[in-house]
């Protein structure tokens, strides 16, 4: 075990603070349902874009990235377009606009401002969102609590303290016995705190984070020079052709096995798949997720678009740091590191453990550990908060207690919380590994998804009845395509999952009427999407002639394209500087420069008109 006094001193420090600022933030947030589960809506878009690029700074996928950058290099940055991570572009540039606009608390509720309050389907619709909600939750629960249990085995080996636990623990569960117990703490201080204690407590570990990111960069910057890494031919360039190119049978035979299982041989196919599922999963909108709800919980739809944007300038630079500074000392230091699990096969999930362990100083050590353990609790506490609002708001408040007290409503959800943390744990018992538990929600999951939530913005005749069809059907077919397809081949059957939720919305929103005009008409003047809308627009302006249409198609998805090249900008920036690759890295930053300046005049600065 690396951890020393310090180390664990400030791992200490962190645990209790975290404690302090739920104890802090309790009265604030039993003000009022929305003071508990947005923040009161009052929260700038600054402090809340750093809290959300905070939760979206996981162990699990931070550990997930760093194998990814160790195996495939430069080609890495293309693979988290399987979440996709370019749907905060779309969320910048008039998604989050769109959604903030409804004024909803959660993603249940704001189904009312696009189906109404009746009507065929309207009941289902609800329920079911609800389900999607609450299983994509659980399935981040689970994902996060599996990382963090194994990261922290490497740091505080089982021998070490068995003697002083008065019960046996079985080898293969030793991962979850530290999950759970630092769990309890990402619960305690989101639960009593809800939305202000979770923003708080997500940017002091974005601070830790950082000094952590850029120390870490540091060291291996210093390490790597007079140095050559011991990668295959292709490794440094992060574009591909049909296939990967790689071939890491000299130097590491077990990564070429690594590369054949994660299904990636054929990158090209696999980056159009990623690509046509992640364009549809953009147009979706955000899921109902801690994401959804820092949007909602905005001042404004102008401060919910400069979140979003915000979001990825915040965690790709400093997050990239971090993983190419492990990924070049897991290099460097390869043949150094034992990468074997418990059950004899090679787990590349343990480099960051393994990395941090064994060649950074004491101090540093508990550092990044405090950093990754905070970023693990926010994930954890956003997605436990969301979780929270789906059940309280949308189903307690809605069907069992509608008129229930303030006092009700705080008790109810540190009840719920305790329980939805009690069922992601349990979950995360079942789950394989973080791969696993990955690749099923942003393959199959999410891609039952998407069909109904493209609709549902896009195109009029879309009602209540088509979304719950669609999203059932979607929703089940995932659930069977996750029983019995290899997680590593969900994405390319990632087509006939989104035709049949798409068949179902189709055929599921002809077996009802429309969806009644003063609702459609609210809608279409309040959130102002542009889409197959017709029919629609000719009333609206039949009554106000005044009214102005979106118009804004075009210019919204020329500011996406831009934005996207912007945001593998800065994720390739850090690599380029630690790898000392002097012209690409001053191409980038002039790439960076010129899609900066161009948003600046197509986007920011007309944020208000459209």
């Amino acid at each position: 075990m690396r951890l020393r006094l310090p180390d664990i001193l400030l791992i200490v420090a962190y645990l209790l603070a975290t404690v302090g600022i739920g104890l802090y933030y309790r009265k604030k947030a039993s003000q009022d349902k929305d003071s508990y589960l947005l923040g009161g809506k009052t929260l700038p878009w600054y402090k809340l874009g750093l809290s959300d690029a905070s939760d979206m700074f996981d162990i699990s996928g931070t550990m997930w990235m760093v194998s990814l950058c160790f195996v495939y290099g430069m080609k890495s940055i293309w693979i988290p377009w399987l979440w996709p991570v370019f749907n905060q572009v779309f969320l910048m540039m008039y998604l989050s606009r769109w959604l903030r606009r409804s004024g909803a608390s959660t993603g249940a509720e704001w189904l009312a401002t696009r189906f109404g309050q009746k009507g065929p389907g309207v009941w289902a619709s609800h329920q079911v969102v609800i389900a999607f909600a609450l299983l994509s939750c659980l399935g981040f629960l689970a994902y996060g609590f599996v990382g963090l249990g194994k990261f922290m085995e490497i740091f505080i080996p089982w021998s070490v303290v068995k003697d002083y636990v008065p019960f046996a623990v079985a080898p293969q569960y030793v991962p979850h016995l530290y999950g759970i117990v630092f769990t309890l703490f990402a619960m305690f201080y989101s639960i009593v705190g809800g939305m202000h204690s979770i923003v708080l407590g997500d940017i002091i570990k974005y601070a830790i984070m950082t000094v952590a990111c850029v120390a870490i960069a540091g060291i291996a910057y210093v390490k790597l020079q007079g140095h050559e890494l011991a990668v295959p031919d292709g490794w440094f360039n992060p574009f591909f052709g049909w296939r990967l190119g790689l071939d890491w049978s000299r130097l590491i035979p077990e990564v070429n096995s690594k590369i054949s299982s994660d299904g990636y041989s054929l990158f090209g196919i696999f980056f159009m798949m990623m690509a046509f599922k992640g364009a549809f999963a953009s147009l979706a909108g955000p899921a109902p997720n801690y994401d959804m709800q820092k949007i909602l919980s905005t001042r404004s739809p102008e401060e919910a678009s400069k979140m979003s944007g915000f979001v990825s300038i915040m965690l790709l630079p400093i997050r990239y740091a971090l993983i190419i500074g492990l990924t070049i000392l897991g290099l460097l230091y390869y043949h150094q590191m034992n990468l074997k699990a418990p059950d004899g096969t090679i787990d590349f999930e343990r480099i960051l453990p393994l990395t941090i362990n064994n060649f950074l100083p004491v101090g540093l050590v508990g550092l990044v550990l405090t950093g990754l353990l905070g970023a693990f609790m926010g994930t954890f506490s956003g997605t436990v908060n969301a979780a929270q609002a789906y059940i309280v708001n949308d189903i307690y408040l809605k069907y069992f207690n509608p008129q229930a007290s303030t006092r009700r409503i705080i008790s109810m959800n540190y009840v719920v919380g305790v329980l939805v943390v009690a069922v992601g744990v349990a979950l995360g018992f079942i789950a394989k590994d973080v791969n696993t538990v990955l690749q099923f929600i942003v393959s199959a999951l999410y891609g039952g998804y998407i069909a109904a939530n493209v609709l549902k913005w896009h195109w009029w005749r879309f009602n209540a009845t088509g979304f719950f069809v669609g999203m059932s059907a979607g929703i089940l077919a995932a659930l069977v395509f996750g029983a019995l397809i290899p997680s590593g081949n969900l994405l390319y059957w990632f087509p006939l999952l989104f035709a049949i939720s798409l068949g179902g919305s189709v055929a599921g929103t002809y077996l009802a009427p429309p969806t009644e005009a003063a609702v459609l008409h609210h809608f279409y003047t309040t959130v102002r999407p542009w889409g197959f809308w017709g029919p629609v627009k000719a009333q609206v302006l039949a009554a106000d002639p005044t009214f102005q249409p979106n118009r804004n198609f075009r210019l919204n998805m020329f500011n996406v394209v831009l934005g996207i090249i912007a945001q593998l900008c800065l994720t390739i920036l850090p690599m380029y500087l630690l790898l000392s690759q002097t012209l690409p890295l001053l191409v980038t930053i002039g790439i960076l420069v010129v899609t900066g300046s161009i948003l600046k005049k197509t986007w920011w600065d007309r944020l208000s008109e459209y």
